[in-house]
């Protein structure tokens, strides 16, 4: 997952994107052409987005790029890959490096996610 900073996000082109509201059904949307969807958090505590995120990548198969947005705090990055999200804009003052820290604490996951949906016991050892 790559973290960015508000400024970063604000800077980022906005062709191909679609901003969507955390209660809109993504089921209802028309992606052609979509390259990144915006998912909102308005509050910590409103985690409708994680479930955007999921229907997203294994109902709808879209591969584009996620990027949380809002009210984005550290301790949710590691569930935030683990739903979908490629990229989480860190809410201003947020250290980076402490977010980093964060998604480096967990080396891997014994069950699957919404990307890597085998479990960890099902895949071939190399």
């Amino acid at each position: 997952m790559k973290i960015i900073t508000a400024q970063e996000h604000l800077r980022a082109a906005q062709t191909g994107v679609l901003e969507l509201a955390n209660d809109v059904d993504p089921r209802t949307l028309d992606l052609v052409g979509i390259s990144r969807i915006d998912l909102q958090f308005p509050s910590f505590t409103d985690g409708r987005a994680y479930s955007q995120a999921f229907l997203l990548r294994r109902r709808l198969r879209f591969t584009g790029e996620l990027r949380a947005t809002g009210d984005v705090l550290i301790d949710q990055l590691v569930q935030m890959q683990r739903t979908g999200f490629d990229v989480a804009v860190l809410k201003e003052g947020v250290d980076a490096s402490a977010a980093q820290r964060q998604l480096d604490r967990y080396a891997g996951f014994y069950q699957g996610s919404a990307v890597q949906t085998q479990p960890r016991f099902a895949k071939v050892a190399p």
